[in-house]
């Protein structure tokens, strides 16, 4: 049986407020799917099957987070955009 790999999501703030900022452009995803090789962007995802959701502000992830959710399970990415400019 092999071992998933854990996978990050987070809500990223800097998004929102961008997105408030030009309501007249095509919003940008403000969700961060981040794996251990690759940091995908969408505006909503579904996970299949247990997760965690974490609220750590003494020991925030590297791009700031302090609340995310964790999860060893499969993620379907849903309304999938390119890598972020």
């Amino acid at each position: 049986m092999t071992r998933r790999k854990r996978t990050i999501i987070h809500v990223n703030q800097h998004a929102i407020k961008r997105n408030r900022k030009n309501p007249d452009s095509p919003p940008e995803p403000v969700l961060t799917v981040k794996t251990y090789n690759s940091n995908d962007y969408a505006h909503a995802v579904r996970i299949h099957g247990p997760s965690e959701l974490v609220y750590r502000p003494e020991n925030p992830l590297s791009c700031g987070a302090r609340v995310w959710v964790e999860t060893y399970s499969e993620v379907e990415i849903i309304d999938q955009t390119s890598e972020k400019e």
